[in-house]
């Protein structure tokens, strides 16, 4: 079949969109290709059909393992054979899965870019007819891109090991300066460059300046006729937004990494189906699944980047239909992100002295140390150098980035516990179990909130409070879980650390010191020019993403907060809007929350008129805190 054959019989369309039909005829005619389409620009349909229109199978590089699932899935529901090669998989599967793709007429293989490096996937690979190679979200192969991944580097094996297979790089969110960096490091050889225009005139980019950020999001998604996302950045938060817009008559689900595969998947099916109309997610949520009928994408905290703000707002209004990316901030949200986002980045000084005291904790010698193996406790190793966890994470990260050490990731992840009991029938509890009573106070004293959400505990802090091993308070929390008192995941602290090079000292962070500053350095710029973003009231918010994409707007887009602030200023007479609002006084006093619900205006029009009927002695405010005639 041709490619517009494959389009019809497996995805139901007629037509291709923008540019893919010269991706994919560049494709098939062996050309590097780099694509760079907006969210919902369609980038699979550029590897998947010229992979389905030639013998072989295609091998698809992906950064998160349920955007490969969700990729494998829907391949699947068409009826086309796609295997998924993710890092959870054992070694005797992964032999297995491998046979199949030789064998088994298979025609994608999803690797997460970790498995390029296991010397099994790589002989295999050379031995399989593969037709394309394709690198999705390639923007992570490059230090100047958003997600920087060390281990997509590794997709220039490819190149090697396949030499005459053309590979395509796709992202929706690359600057100039990323997409030169791909290019050079997959090593194109004279590719196509294919860029379709990431202006989204059906989106209206707002930035709203509240205090109260919650009301502001419950009268965004009050009046939702179809579905939307809310992003925030902790697991926690996912659970209380969403627990607010329930309390408050919205249809909400919470969404994390936390939660198990369950209840992801009925989640997400429920917000797929509309059944649930908000879902309220960490920002990983969304990528890869086609949901066209999102009207409102709400950022509750500001991003640490326009990439990621622009990727994520994207995926509202892709069936075309009028949609909005909000901006919820205030005064306190800027000092707050550059705290969170640049305070816990590692100079120099503190790499060297995180491995100095790893060097030290494990008493390895000068010159010693490489290929060596220990049982590492990381908030024992904090608390004994009184370190800081999230920037000796972070350290650590770097080290294990830069082949200093290997470690795993499950460090990372903290137990969580919720108290399913109330206080009452814990009182009871206590009364039967009271050798259990003191730790569980501990933990009650320590963490707010933990009877409503799942939170987050430190089982070496308890015990140090406590003043008890740290193996009494796993079997307390055990016991608890088993008495049905509490919900309780364990993630245990204990990792292997493997020191990979001697023992050097600082001379061991020196090699790439001056490289970490520039990665450091790439943050604080990305971060500065966000927040430039959501402070310039001056040009059209359309404009300035695509100005900062390297593209130019031949026009206002007349839909976003600046546009509708200058256009409402100029059209709507000042006199027009006052005796609106006096008409709704003389029948009942409203506070200035209620007016601009009731009012179609921009409430930053609103606001200096009601502010002028005031000082004209028009209105007054009653005890209530109400506007109403004088």
């Amino acid at each position: 079949m041709d490619p517009k054959e494959i389009l019809q019989h497996y995805w139901g369309f007629s037509e291709f969109r923008g540019s893919q039909e010269k991706i994919i005829t560049a494709v098939l005619k062996q050309q590097d290709v780099l694509a760079l389409l907006p969210t919902g620009g369609g980038k699979s349909i550029c590897f998947q059909i010229p992979a389905m229109a030639k013998e072989g199978i295609c091998i698809v590089i992906s950064p998160l393992i349920a955007l490969i699932q969700n990729q494998v899935d829907q391949l699947k529901a068409r009826g086309i054979k796609a295997i998924a090669l993710t890092g959870s998989i054992p070694f005797n599967e992964v032999n297995d899965l491998l046979d199949n793709c030789m064998f088994g007429n298979y025609k994608f293989l999803y690797l997460s870019p970790e498995r390029l490096q296991q010397e099994i996937v790589q002989e295999r690979i050379q031995k399989m007819n593969v037709n394309l190679i394709a690198v999705d979200e390639a923007h992570c192969i490059s230090q100047w891109g958003h997600d920087f991944r060390p281990a997509y580097l590794e997709c220039a094996l490819l190149r090697g090991l396949l030499p005459e297979t053309p590979m395509i790089a796709l992202t929706a969110t690359a600057t100039k300066q990323v997409a030169t960096d791909i290019i050079n490091n997959l090593k194109f050889i004279d590719p196509l460059i294919a860029k379709d225009s990431f202006s989204r005139t059906n989106i209206a980019f707002k930035i709203f300046k509240e205090e109260d950020k919650r009301y502001r999001l419950k009268l965004l998604c009050a009046t939702l006729n179809k579905s939307a996302i809310v992003y925030v950045r902790t697991r926690r938060l996912t659970q209380e937004v969403a627990a607010y817009l329930n309390a408050n008559g919205c249809s909400a689900a919470y969404f994390h990494g936390g939660i198990t595969k369950q209840e992801k998947e009925k989640r997400m099916n429920l917000w797929l189906k509309n059944t649930v109309q908000i879902i309220v997610a960490t920002n990983a949520f969304g990528m890869g699944i086609d949901k066209p009928d999102v009207e409102l994408v709400v950022h509750y905290q500001i991003p640490d980047c326009i990439e990621n703000y622009f990727q994520e707002a994207g995926r509202a209004g892709r069936d075309g239909n009028s949609a909005e990316a909000v901006l919820l901030t205030n005064k306190t949200d800027q000092g707050l992100v550059r705290k969170q986002f640049l305070g816990t980045l590692p100079d120099t000084d503190f790499l060297k002295l995180v491995y100095t005291k790893l060097n030290s904790y494990f008493q390895i010698p000068i010159g010693e140390g490489n290929d060596q193996l220990f049982q590492f406790n990381f908030n024992k190793f904090c608390a004994v150098y009184d370190l800081n966890p999230i920037l000796t994470y972070n350290a650590l990260k770097i080290l294990d980035r830069n082949s200093v050490i290997a470690l795993c990731e499950s460090f990372s992840k903290k137990s969580t516990v919720r108290f399913l009991a109330t206080k009452q029938q814990l009182f009871a509890y206590f009364e039967k179990n009271q050798t259990l009573a003191p730790i569980t106070q501990t933990i009650l004293r320590t963490y707010g909130g933990i009877f409503d959400f799942d939170t987050k505990v430190n089982t070496y802090l308890i015990s140090k409070k406590a003043q008890v091993p740290e193996a009494k308070i796993t079997n307390v929390l055990n016991q608890l879980k088993k008495d049905s008192i509490i919900d309780y995941t364990a993630q245990h602290s204990d990792l292997e650390i493997t020191f990979l090079v001697p023992r050097e000292d600082d001379r061991t962070i020196n090699v790439f010191a001056k490289k970490v500053a520039e990665l450091h350095q790439i943050k604080k710029d990305n971060l500065e020019q966000m927040l430039s973003y959501i402070n310039n009231t001056d040009s059209c918010r359309s404009r300035q993403l695509l100005n900062y994409f390297g593209e130019s707007a031949d026009k206002d887009c007349e839909i976003c907060d600046v546009c509708t602030e200058t256009n409402e200023v100029g059209i709507l007479a000042t006199t027009s809007i006052s005796k609106s609002i006096l008409t709704i006084l003389a029948k009942k006093g409203q506070t200035s929350r209620r007016l601009i619900e009731i009012l179609p205006q921009n409430e930053n029009v609103l606001l200096p008129i009601i502010q002028d009927l005031l000082e004209e002695g028009e209105i007054i405010i009653n005890t209530r805190n109400e506007y109403e005639l004088k």
